[in-house]
């Protein structure tokens, strides 16, 4: 029985793990001139910073919004992964009354 459930948790880990490592989500400010995308692993994939920006040189500006972008891309990525780690135990965890994953 144990046995059956821990091969399950690792066949469902593994899927998870494959699919959270193909889930992008982004995180943006001012409008999108700072774009920040993260996989499901809150793995930095990609930063894209406009033109416009670094033209108006001011750097602290840049620097800040890079930060407001990559929080709100690992607060997203952060929910996803919680999400994706409760039906992993849902559909392996036995059906036990009053227990709410």
């Amino acid at each position: 029985m144990f046995g059956d459930l821990v091969s399950k948790l690792k066949l469902a880990q593994q899927d998870s793990k494959m699919k959270l490592d193909s889930i992008l989500v982004d995180g943006q400010a001012d409008g999108g001139r700072v774009k920040v995308v993260v996989n499901g692993h809150k793995i930095v994939q990609q930063i894209y910073i406009s033109q416009e920006l670094f033209d108006e040189g001011d750097k602290e500006a840049v620097e800040e919004l890079l930060q407001v972008a990559v929080n709100k891309a690992i607060e997203k990525a952060t929910i996803l992964y919680e999400d994706e780690m409760k039906d992993v135990a849902k559909g392996v965890m036995p059906n036990i009354p009053g227990l709410n994953l």
